[in-house]
């Protein structure tokens, strides 16, 4: 992974999901109304949530989770719900706060350490799982792989992420954001072929030990992500 490269697209991804894009993503997260495209995406996330929640365990009673990019914290709460120590991390100080503002009366707060910043941070320390979804869709391929490697030197049991499959429909959304003046659009969703993706993690040093398991796509309008389970072999 370049470092230049994966600081450069996560302040562009701090910079557009705190200041420009704060107040459509609570929105998009909440139960408000919502355009008919804006709700295809939030059909599109409510299933993906599933998908993954259905691949942990019913009861997590002290096991601790990482929810890496957990937006305004709906997998948080759902994780702490079977009993989970869950660090919530985001790199929007934003968001987070308008996660934290969200925990239901039926959640001790003290069960979810909201926080932001890296979900590679060393300091955030061991977890049983960790949990990132639609995080590393803005990321190449190869620094998806780079960003496991960190995350699985820190992980017992599994990592969950998604990624957006390259398919041909998605690769004519992703040119054709490409036409609006920058300062107007998100930062680019990177494409990835999950035969590539595989072959990355089987090559990689630091992933020995780990193969894939569970995989699972979700398209729902202008929603398109494939969930990847890794877990130890």
């Amino acid at each position: 992974m370049s470092i230049a490269t994966y600081l450069q697209r996560r302040g562009e991804l701090e910079t557009y999901f705190d200041r420009t894009a704060v107040d459509a993503w609570a929105k998009l997260t909440s139960d408000a109304p919502v355009g008919r495209i804006r709700a295809t995406v939030r059909a599109g996330r409510d299933e993906m949530r599933k998908t993954l929640l259905s691949w942990l365990p019913d009861n997590m009673s002290g096991a601790r989770v990482l929810d890496a990019g957990c937006g305004t914290g709906a997998l948080s709460i759902e994780a702490a719900r079977r009993g989970a120590r869950v660090v919530a991390i985001d790199l929007s100080p934003t968001l987070v706060a308008v996660a934290r503002d969200r925990i239901p009366a039926d959640i001790d707060p003290s069960s979810i350490d909201f926080t932001s910043g890296d979900m590679l941070e060393p300091k955030l320390g061991k977890f049983d799982f960790v949990v990132a979804m639609d995080s590393l869709i803005h990321y190449e391929a190869h620094d998806i792989c780079r960003v496991m490697a960190g995350l699985a030197a820190r992980t017992r049991h599994s990592l969950l992420i998604t990624f957006a499959p390259k398919t041909p429909a998605l690769a004519v959304m992703h040119a054709v954001g490409r036409l609006f003046p920058r300062g107007d659009r998100a930062p680019a969703i990177e494409p990835v072929s999950e035969r590539k993706l595989l072959r990355l993690f089987t090559t990689d040093i630091d992933l020995n030990g780990w193969k894939s398991g569970r995989t699972h796509r979700v398209t729902s309008g202008f929603y398109k992500s494939q969930a990847l389970e890794m877990i130890p072999q």
